[in-house]
């Protein structure tokens, strides 16, 4: 394999590890079973008293080979992959660690958080550990049901045996810990909107490209735009700073131009010249 292929490798198994210590730490023994293949795992361990790892293993191996076709080589092998060493983890784990808390909201918060963290490093890394995202791309590619509602569907499932089988209140931490792994894959992947992005409409975009230029040093793109109602053609400027520059950019827009039209907005991921790769993480 190639130097990136080892990358990848290596990043889903930090990622499943991580999960596996949100799983093990937090969510299992405290019966919050939120969404997904280990949400139903979870409840069937405290039913029939089967291993949380090797019953998430076993629920993957038919959605694994319903999604064989679909899922390409690479991705296919990355999944099988991610799904056999989350198994190990969780199983493995389980035999050394105990919860560090019986308090259910923590548990559902800490354990959220860091299933979310692993599997946003496992997506990211371009691999997959089976579970709910494999049963959203089959729902979207047999059923045509969007991976949203697909997500929705088998998530709402979960947590509604985890209600009959546990209690309502349990159900809604699980609600808690489902939301915080979502938030926190998109973190993950998307980067935590650490820059911003600023369009500036302005008679005096010249002036303020060339101060933007020196005393920010940030670049300065330059787009056509034409407002609708006075059919006035005019330059709009894209910059994209950090979130501490901003203030230092508006100020520095409204001491050219007071009547300045500028719109801020959140930008989760800039590649390039003056934006490092720890910055993206």
């Amino acid at each position: 394999m190639h130097r990136k292929a080892w990358a990848d490798y290596l990043g889903i198994t930090a990622g499943t590890l991580v999960t596996a210590l949100g799983l093990v730490l937090f969510l299992v023994p405290n019966r919050i079973a939120a969404g997904g293949v280990s949400g139903l795992a979870t409840v069937l361990h405290y039913v029939f008293g089967w291993p949380v790892g090797l019953t998430m293993l076993v629920l993957n191996i038919p959605l694994f080979l319903a999604g064989l076709k679909v899922l390409g080589l690479e991705f296919g092998l990355k999944t099988l992959y991610g799904t056999i060493i989350l198994s190990v983890f969780t199983d493995t784990l389980a035999l050394w660690l105990h919860a560090p808390t019986s308090n259910t909201l923590l548990a559902s918060l800490y354990g959220g958080l860091l299933s979310g963290v692993g599997m946003g490093i496992v997506f990211r890394s371009g691999g997959s550990t089976g579970g709910t995202d494999l049963a959203a791309l089959l729902f979207r590619h047999y059923l045509h049901i969007s991976a949203g509602m697909g997500l929705l569907m088998v998530d709402a499932l979960v947590i509604s045996l985890a209600d009959l089988v546990f209690n309502v209140e349990l159900a809604l931490y699980a609600l808690v810990a489902l939301f915080l792994t979502s938030r926190a894959i998109d973190a993950i992947q998307e980067g935590g909107g650490y820059a911003r992005a600023a369009l500036i409409i302005s008679d005096k975009a010249e002036e303020i490209a060339r101060r933007v230029l020196v005393e920010l040093d940030r670049g300065v793109t330059g787009l056509a735009g034409r407002g609708y109602y006075t059919r006035q053609e005019r330059e709009v400027l894209l910059v994209v700073v950090q979130r501490a520059e901003v203030s230092r950019l508006k100020d520095l827009v409204a001491s050219i131009d007071p009547e300045a039209f500028v719109i801020v907005s959140n930008v989760h991921e800039v590649l390039g010249e003056g934006f490092g790769y720890f910055n993206r993480l």
